[in-house]
């Protein structure tokens, strides 16, 4: 049994919760395998040097990571008032998304499956000291 109200509950998890200003994408169409070679590297960077790399990278998801850190950094810039200046990619990871299933035809009536992978990819910024 859970100790407490359930509205004192739901304000300790809210006090725990992250404050860092953030992004996700779901159900990108892009394999979390393909996504991760992307975030791999940008992860600690600052957000400048990240726009940069993800500019000139060329993958396909480098094109959705980076809408999603200007996302982000509107965010921060908005939401949490933080400088632009000091912001750096904390955390940006991949998680694995729903798979949808296709079918394509092959020779002598056998069919093979195509698996279609998405995936979640979530950036998380924070400020330099």
């Amino acid at each position: 049994m859970a100790k407490g109200h359930r509205s004192q509950i739901k304000r300790e998890r809210n006090a725990q919760k992250d404050t860092r200003p953030s992004a996700k994408l779901s159900y990108a169409r892009v394999s979390v395998q393909k996504a991760c070679f992307v975030l791999d590297a940008i992860r600690g960077k600052d957000v400048d040097t990240a726009l940069a790399i993800l500019q000139y990278n060329p993958r396909y998801a480098s094109s959705l990571v980076k809408k999603l850190i200007e996302s982000a950094i509107a965010n921060a810039e908005n939401n949490n008032g933080m400088n632009r200046e000091n912001l750096y990619v904390a955390e940006c990871f991949a998680n694995k998304g729903p798979t949808m299933k296709r079918i394509h035809p092959r020779a002598q009536g056998r069919a093979y499956r195509i698996e279609k992978r998405t995936s979640h990819i979530t950036v998380v910024l924070d400020e330099k000291e």
